[in-house]
C-alpha cells in the first residue's frame, strides 16, 4: 500500500507543475502511516522530511504573541529555504494553534507558491472536505477538498482540482 501511495504523491506533483500552488496533501489519521510513507518518500527524491513542529517551535521560543503572529509566515520560508525542488513536511500541528492566528491551509499554500510542498495533514477526507480535528475541538478546520491535491492513506487521491486554479 505504501508504494501505491508514493506513486499517487508522485503523481499528483506532475499534476501540480504550473499551478499556483504546488501543494500536495498526505492525509489520515493519527497512526496511519504517513510518517512511513512520508519518510520512503523523501528518501527516494533525496530529500529529508522537514518536521515542522520541532523547527518552528524553535524559532517561535524568544518571540512574543504578537511577533510570532506577524514573523510566522517569514519564518516558515526561512526553515524551507533548501535548495530542493520539492520538499516534504510533517507534524504541522503547531500551525493550527489558535494563538498563531494563521490559516494553516493557506500557510501550506504560501509555502508552496516558489517550491512543491507534500505535507502531513493530520485528519480525513469527508464527504469531499478536508478536515482536521473533530468538530467542536479550537483547532476544528474544514476546507472545499475540490480544488486542492491530496493522497489520503486508504489510497484515494484526487487530481481534478488540478486544473481548477491555474493561473489564479
Amino acid at each position: 500500500m505504501a508504494e501505491a501511495i508514493q506513486e499517487k504523491i508522485k503523481q499528483s506533483l506532475r499534476a501540480a507543475e504550473g499551478l499556483y500552488h504546488r501543494l500536495v496533501l498526505v492525509v489520515g489519521e493519527s497512526g496511519s502511516g504517513k510518517t512511513t510513507v512520508l519518510r520512503e518518500f523523501a528518501g527516494e527524491i533525496g530529500t529529508e522530511v522537514i518536521n515542522i513542529n520541532l523547527l518552528l517551535s524553535a524559532e517561535l521560543l524568544g518571540l512574543s504573541e504578537k511577533q510570532r503572529v506577524l514573523h510566522l509566515p517569514d519564518i516558515l520560508d526561512k526553515i524551507l529555504d533548501t535548495k530542493q525542488v520539492t520538499v516534504v513536511l510533517d507534524n504541522i500541528e503547531i500551525l493550527f494553534d489558535q494563538r498563531l492566528k494563521q490559516d494553516p491551509l493557506k500557510l501550506l499554500q504560501l509555502m508552496s507558491r516558489n517550491r512543491s510542498v507534500v505535507a502531513a495533514w493530520n485528519g480525513k477526507i469527508e464527504q469531499g472536505r478536508l478536515v482536521y480535528a473533530e468538530t467542536g475541538h479550537p483547532e476544528y478546520r474544514q476546507y472545499d477538498g475540490r480544488e486542492l491535491l491530496f493522497v489520503a492513506m486508504d489510497g484515494t487521491a484526487t487530481l481534478e482540482g488540478a486544473h481548477k486554479n491555474e493561473g489564479v
